[in-house]
């Protein structure tokens, strides 16, 4: 038996308008089957980085700084 959707049941909001959007199933299948972490950067973080391979490389950096040196 198929439910019948009603206009109670359709919880999106008019203004949200998906007929223009050209989305692309499975876009990011691979990068998760690889174990590829996204992370979501907050807005001011975000501003402070042109582009991921400088968050990457700031983050190397703090990386290097935070690991004990030793002595030769």
């Amino acid at each position: 038996m198929k439910k019948i959707e009603t206009d109670q049941d359709d919880d999106l909001l008019p203004e949200y308008d998906f007929s223009q959007m050209k989305g692309v199933r499975g876009k990011y299948v691979e990068r998760y089957r690889e174990g590829t972490n996204l992370v979501l950067l907050d807005p001011d973080v975000a501003a402070a980085y042109p582009d991921a391979k400088a968050v990457n490389d700031a983050l190397r950096q703090l990386i290097q700084e935070r690991q004990p040196r030793h002595s030769r």
